[in-house]
């Protein structure tokens, strides 16, 4: 899953500073932050409405949307995939009850 996330995010980077009337990647970018952070709320939303209703193959299509949202969230805002998975590794050794406490505060 890693290959493909790196592969989407690096496509995404790649669209920084394109044109965004030939890009929607570009367009998302250029708007900023908050914009693409109200457009992945809005694919999480409809991700979560997908799961309620049981529909599979939208559940994929819309994960898939907000999977890439999310990326492009992350690029907007200077997170790269590497600045996750460190996250992720450093959680590998807890559970996730005892991470969720020690954000506790």
């Amino acid at each position: 899953m890693s290959d493909a996330i790196d592969r989407l995010y690096a496509t995404i980077a790649a669209r920084k500073g394109a044109d965004p009337s030939q890009s929607y990647t570009a367009s998302l970018l250029a708007a900023g932050v908050e914009k693409c952070a109200r457009k992945f709320g809005e694919e999480a939303v409809e991700t979560v409405i997908a799961a309620i209703g049981r529909d599979r193959a939208e559940l994929a299509r819309e994960s898939a949307d907000v999977l890439y949202h999310l990326l492009v969230l992350w690029a907007a805002a200077g997170v790269t995939p590497e600045d996750v998975y460190a996250v992720l590794k450093g959680r590998e050794t807890q559970s996730g009850l005892a991470e969720k406490a020690s954000r506790k505060g």
